[in-house]
């Protein structure tokens, strides 16, 4: 038996057979509950998951017999983590076409987004976008965003480069439940997040002109009260970042 320490706090019950990452040989009885795993060891009472898989067709293979074992941990029993639940079945080949599971968000569990608003220079409330699916959708907000008018600020990068930055605020809302379980939005307050969303005219940060490239965009989480001025200066404050005033 093995007790240890995890950081990630789901409640899995499986019964497993040998694999790579915990042990060579043998089956367990393995339970992940309150930041915990709990390891039971057992005889090798089921063995893994085996495919040869023939690589002879090939043009690099040097023998007509070319191939390696595909070895997997076979499962069963189930995970819950954060309403995402999972039911083990057999092999975990990390393959659709041979993985034994079945997998669901649970809806009671899980939040719905219903509208991104689009707010003005003074925090004034401009145009409100409910939930659709689709390209459409994505589209019609996308170009509502270039319409609107934004707050334009100075700023120097770390090499000294004067840059421009022009923001607008969005805010998104979500309410609790899915589907038949909608109704549990009564009981329990949406949550909403606006954000600053922020457009360089030129790239941003240390690996500018580098193949991996500077920023050219971000979005950050604005306090309560905040406007433009107050969000980007606390940007620029943690980005290290020189204000033009």
């Amino acid at each position: 038996m093995k007790l240890e320490r995890v950081e990630w706090n789901a409640l899995r019950l499986t019964y497993e057979t040998a694999d790579d990452e915990y042990r060579a040989r043998g089956n367990a009885i393995v339970l992940y509950a309150f930041r915990r795993r709990l390891e039971i060891k057992l005889p090798e009472l089921v063995k893994p998951y085996r495919r040869w898989v023939d690589c002879s067709k090939y043009g690099w293979a040097e023998r007509p017999n070319a191939g390696y074992w595909d070895v997997h941990r076979r499962e069963w029993g189930f995970s819950l983590h954060e309403g995402f639940l999972q039911v083990f079945f057999g092999p975990q080949t990390h393959d659709s076409a041979t993985t034994k599971s079945w997998s669901k968000f649970l809806p009671w569990t899980q939040w719905r987004h219903v509208r991104m608003s689009y707010h003005g220079l003074d925090g004034e409330l401009l145009r409100n976008f409910p939930e659709k699916r689709g390209f459409a959708s994505f589209e019609e907000r996308y170009a509502f965003s270039k319409s609107m008018r934004k707050r334009v600020f100075r700023f120097r990068d770390y090499d000294g480069e004067e840059i421009e930055a022009s923001t607008h605020i969005e805010e998104r809302e979500w309410r609790f439940g899915e589907g038949w379980f909608k109704w549990l939005s009564l009981f329990r307050r949406p949550r909403v997040q606006r954000s600053l969303d922020i457009a360089f005219s030129k790239e941003v940060g240390r690996k500018k002109g580098s193949w991996k490239g500077g920023t050219i965009g971000h979005s950050i989480e604005m306090l309560p009260g905040e406007l433009h001025a107050e969000a980007f200066a606390r940007y620029c404050v943690d980005h290290k970042l020189a204000l033009e005033q």
